[in-house]
């Protein structure tokens, strides 16, 4: 998860402190403490509304803390504006997971409201022969997993080490950023491989240009075709080599491997990094009554309603992975949603 342009500062509360009205209007439950939470408390707060904000992780920030490193996102500001919301009236509660800690719906009943801005929190895994292999990891929940050790809340000693030679998959944000822990993890060579040039990166040339500096190799137009184990962990990845076709759905150039041009990269680990898949608070199949689209992203009408009554949707779950600020900015819309649904102004429901 990029800044991105629309991303004004760190501060998500939306007034003063002394603005804020003394009465209370509505209660209101944000599950997920993110970029898109942050920023629907920082407004709902300010509209007089009690707001309780609930989140898996051992503090506030979602991926601001954990999942983005220090040289993006400055973690002391993104803690002053939480500590901002905290002082005007907002209130953390953090280590509950909702659907596995605390039922979705008990909350449900017990708010006015419920706002979910749970992310994207898991990595889209290549079905590729040896993914099972000891070794391969989901780049992000990688990351996470290191900044939690890198913070305290767990053992440094608990995140699998690297080794020497790292490949990672992918030409988005997530894949930049593994190859900066992989360097803090100590990897002597990380290789990013990418299946089409780095003009069609998510990340954009830049990016790349920047690993190359910092000696990573970069390899264009490979992709993947099996992993290769030695006993039951990764020792190499057989990459074909790929040629631009015609535009695919996203608009870019298609890669169509070229037949007989495979190799094998030797590897200690891989750190797959491909795409990110929504992460709503509960299974598809007890859905509490909120529609999912077919890409796991949570349905909702143009003002953040689900298929459930008193219960919005923001940020990365409700449109996919996204940049911060646009993330930001759904929580903010969605506030002024379930503010006008607390104060009468917004009537019905979709689907009711």
């Amino acid at each position: 998860m990029p800044l991105g342009s629309g991303l004004l500062g760190l501060r998500f509360l939306g007034c003063r402190t002394e603005d804020i009205p003394e009465a209370k209007r509505g209660s209101v439950l944000v599950i997920g403490a993110g970029p898109a939470g942050l920023g629907a408390a920082g407004r709902l707060v300010c509209m007089g509304h009690e707001v309780v904000v609930v989140d898996k992780m051992p503090e506030p920030g979602g991926l601001l803390i954990f999942g983005i490193p220090e040289f993006r996102v400055r973690k002391d500001r993104v803690r002053a504006g939480i500590r901002e919301l905290r002082e005007a009236g907002v209130e953390f509660r953090t280590g509950i997971e909702v659907g596995r800690d605390v039922s979705l719906e008990k909350l449900i009943h017990e708010f006015d409201a419920v706002l979910i801005a749970t992310g994207t929190w898991k990595t889209k895994r290549l079905r590729i022969p040896g993914a099972e292999l000891e070794g391969v990891y989901g780049a992000l929940e990688y990351i996470v997993e290191y900044f939690m050790a890198k913070y305290g809340y767990r053992p440094l000693s608990s995140v699998p080490a690297l080794g020497e030679r790292v490949a990672v998959i992918g030409g988005g944000f997530t894949a930049i950023d593994a190859c900066h822990i992989a360097m803090e993890r100590g990897a002597r060579e990380i290789h990013l491989v990418y299946r089409r040039t780095r003009r069609e990166a998510p990340a954009g040339p830049n990016e790349f240009e920047m690993l190359e500096k910092k000696g990573v190799n970069i390899h264009e137009l490979v992709s993947p075709k099996r992993y290769v184990g030695c006993d039951s962990r990764v020792c190499g990845v057989e990459l074909i080599r790929m040629r631009l076709g015609a535009p695919d759905e996203s608009g870019r150039p298609r890669p169509e491997p070229i037949p007989g041009s495979e190799f094998i990269l030797e590897v200690t680990a891989v750190l797959e990094a491909v795409g990110l898949r929504p992460t709503p608070p509960f299974d598809p199949e007890t859905n509490h009554g909120i529609r999912l689209n077919q890409d796991g992203t949570i349905w909702t009408d143009e003002f953040f309603r689900t298929t459930r009554r008193k219960v919005f949707a923001a940020g990365d779950v409700k449109h996919g992975p996204s940049k911060i600020g646009p993330a930001l900015k759904s929580g903010i819309d969605a506030a002024q949603a379930i503010h006008k649904f607390l104060v009468g102004e917004l009537k019905g429901w979709p689907g009711l």
